[in-house]
């Protein structure tokens, strides 16, 4: 401050009461006005908010969410955002979570349990009006029941709970997208199928293991443990882990994710193997690097899109009172049906 002189007063701050009495309009219109109610005339709606935004108006959600008891804002968990697999499944929860004026808080546990009850204990203190969550390693039925006793939305993706009886389900049918893959592996000819990825304390590694199991049961072939690689989750993992496949002398490999999938080929090439033709492989998801690789990638289209749209859809309709909150005996779960993709990498087939 230069010696001398008088520090500026802050300016005083702009009110709803303010506002109406500049503009002809009750405490109340105006509120509405600014958070887009069908009550208040459009015209009016527009004009409200044209001129909030000149005199810099912010409109406190907080005070609002006290008198409404809703905050128009939805947290959103995922086990990890790097995967384009979430990231494809988050963009589509936003496009139709926005069509409800519902904004989403975005939040990443790495399977780190303790992260997982930060982001939700945060959520309900913040008055969050729901939740969307791929529940990390350790989640229990008990956790799931302390949000919706709470009087908090929830709607599980991607991954389920053992026990959990209280929160919808909104997931692709993995046990059936992974036997699809092996199946296809086996009728080119395939006898020696690697598995690599998943993890056993999550439905989703559990169910594609199940699928793997089945398809094999289904052809009379033996399960042979050596040909499982279990707890492989990304592009390095799927890199790292093959010389042992290798070793095991797979013809095919089945892998978990797309992630680890592409891993694998780009270690494939660095060895002067070609993926597709030296030995066959399919990923799962589907994503969206799937088809533009050289060769493409066969994968399992898993229904990320229609998994966010369902999702989305379910949780406005428990915010807004039209649907059972809990319980929920037997639990609703939504099984999106996979698509197999077949493209260059699963075309070799074994010799007579």
């Amino acid at each position: 401050m230069v010696s001398g002189s008088t520090p500026a007063k802050p300016a005083k701050r702009l009110t709803l009461a303010m506002i109406g009495e500049r503009l002809g309009l009750s405490t109340a219109t105006v509120s509405l006005a600014l958070r887009d109610h069908p009550d208040v005339a459009a015209e009016t709606r527009v004009r409200v908010r044209q001129f909030a935004e000149d005199l810099g108006y912010i409109y406190n959600r907080s005070a609002a969410s006290l008198r409404t008891s809703r905050s128009n804002i939805v947290g959103v968990l995922v086990h990890d955002i790097l995967n384009p697999y979430f990231a494809e499944l988050v963009a589509s929860l936003d496009v139709h979570l926005a069509k409800r004026n519902l904004t989403v808080i975005l939040g990443n546990h790495g399977d780190d349990f303790q992260r997982q009850r930060h982001f939700l204990e945060t959520m309900l203190q913040y008055r969050a009006d729901g939740v969307i969550i791929c529940p990390s390693v350790g989640t229990v039925a008990d956790d799931i029941r302390r949000m919706t006793r709470a009087g908090m939305p929830t709607v599980l993706v991607a991954r389920d709970v053992p026990g959990n009886d209280f929160a919808p389900v909104i997931r692709g049918d993995d046990r059936t997208g992974i036997r699809l893959a092996t199946e296809h592996l086996i009728s080119r000819g395939h006898r020696r199928i690697a598995f690599v990825g998943g993890r056993q304390q999550s439905s989703a590694g559990r169910e594609r293991r199940g699928g793997y199991e089945d398809a094999l049961e289904a052809f009379g072939l033996a399960f042979e443990p050596d040909l499982i690689f279990p707890d492989v989750e990304n592009r390095a993992g799927g890199r790292d882990v093959l010389p042992a496949v290798l070793a095991s002398k797979a013809t095919a490999i089945v892998a978990f994710n797309d992630l680890i999938a592409l891993g694998l080929m780009t270690a494939l090439r660095r060895r002067g193997l070609e993926p597709g033709r030296d030995i066959a492989l399919t990923g799962y998801d589907d994503i969206g690097e799937a088809a533009d690789w050289s060769p493409a990638l066969t994968s399992v289209w898993n229904g990320q899109q229609e998994v966010g749209r369902l999702a989305a859809e379910y949780l406005g309709e428990l915010i807004s009172g039209n649907a059972i909150l809990a319980p929920v005996s037997p639990p609703l779960a939504t099984l999106v049906t996979p698509e197999l993709r077949i493209r260059d990498t699963s075309l070799s087939a074994m010799g007579p």
